[in-house]
């Protein structure tokens, strides 16, 4: 599940994490009052108006503005409030802003120039270890500094079985060229970073930058911060986080029924039972020379019903021209299957694009019997192959 910043921050500031003084708001006068009281906390003369929607590169759409006045927050806060926000991870389309952080400002002046520096954990797959991938070079693409300056990427691994080590943390806050104060802040900075990354159940912490100010200490002035869904069970507040605004609205109706849906940019639709083989159905269709237009999984105790539910879904999508039924009955029943289809057929109306269904196992025979005396015009196969290249032979027609 993504979070927005400032849900972010909040997480991060409940470990201990150092993170700027900031307040939501939805309306220009709403921003006008948070940065006012902001003010009175921190005693800062600037604030950052941002943007709040589940997409990086903000800053170069239009979406991120420093204040020097009340009056600029209200006229940058009226600005980017209700603006498509278009940037490199939106797409042409952009995002509709509904709410902006109203944020202290860090880049105040003093002894010595503030500093910006990259910071992420995340889980290191080839290890099955945790990771804190880090930089001097902060604030800018990651992927650009990895490209041309390799040696300025710094990791550490952690083992979760003994956690991260002080003398790792040390290693971290020397690598960035840190001394003295700020070299202590950073060791608190990346211990509490961790262990909201571990306490949060997070698939991913990436702080881009963090800031070493004037007066050496170190904030997270951005935050992106992604929570495994499968946790979530131990974290019922953070339920109330998603923002079913910035996600495909088809997603969000398949997820109300229980279905793993994922939206691609293919044009053949699928609908399979289990994770594995919609994966092994994707790429046969990709090897005949089809598209996939969705990754679906209707799970192992399918019902008619929820058959019916994710031919719906499916027909959501324009691009659809053809749909693959590829079930294999092991605990779910293949006529059941059989009759979703046929109740999706009569319910749902015409439905224009062809179908192919291949159904193994439990009750196959049954299944295809009943399809095939449905009088329904649907393409029956055996084999995943026969499937995959009926699919697109029907698109090539």
């Amino acid at each position: 599940m993504n979070l927005h910043e400032y849900q972010g921050k909040s997480i991060l500031a409940s470990y201990g994490v150092s993170v700027p003084k900031g307040l939501i708001a939805e309306s220009p006068e709403k921003a006008v009052d948070a940065a006012t009281e902001i003010q009175m906390v921190t005693g800062t003369d600037k604030w950052a108006v941002k943007a709040q929607i589940h997409a990086g590169g903000r800053g170069k759409g239009g979406g991120v503005k420093i204040a020097k006045t009340l009056d600029e927050v209200k006229e940058f806060a009226d600005q980017i409030l209700g603006m498509q926000l278009v940037t490199p991870q939106t797409g042409p389309e952009g995002k509709l802003v509904r709410k902006v952080l109203i944020e202290q400002n860090i880049y105040y002046p003093g002894e010595t120039e503030p500093q910006e520096f990259y910071m992420s954990v995340l889980l290191n797959r080839d290890q099955a270890k945790n990771m804190i991938i880090y930089s001097p070079i902060g604030g800018v693409n990651i992927e650009k500094v990895a490209e041309e300056t390799p040696e300025q990427i710094f990791t550490e691994i952690i083992d979760p079985k003994v956690g991260l080590q002080p003398f790792q943390c040390k290693k971290v806050a020397f690598n960035l060229g840190l001394t003295g104060d700020a070299f202590k802040a950073m060791i608190k900075f990346v211990t509490a970073l961790y262990n909201a990354y571990i306490g949060s159940d997070a698939s991913l912490f990436e702080i881009n930058p963090v800031i070493k100010t004037s007066n050496n200490r170190i904030f997270a002035a951005d935050a992106k911060v992604v929570i495994d869904n499968n946790a979530l069970f131990r974290h019922p507040n953070y339920e109330d986080m998603r923002d079913i605004y910035e996600e495909d609205p088809i997603e969000v109706e398949a997820s109300r029924f229980d279905l793993s849906y994922v939206k691609l940019n293919g044009n053949v639709g699928c609908m399979v039972n289990g994770a594995g083989l919609a994966m092994a159905t994707m790429d046969i269709i990709k090897l005949f020379g089809g598209s996939p237009a969705n990754f679906l999984d209707v799970g192992g105790s399918a019902s008619a019903k929820r058959v019916e539910e994710a031919f719906r879904i499916i027909l959501k999508d324009p691009n659809v021209e053809a749909i693959l039924v590829n079930i294999f009955g092991g605990i779910v029943r293949c006529d059941r299957v059989a009759q979703g289809v046929v109740d999706a057929y009569k319910n749902i109306g015409e439905i224009n694009v062809p179908i192919v269904v291949r159904l193994q196992g439990t009750n196959a025979e049954e299944g295809k019997k009943l399809i095939d005396e449905s009088g329904l015009e649907v393409h029956s196969a055996i084999l995943l192959e026969d499937a995959a290249r009926k699919v697109t032979e029907v698109l090539k027609k």
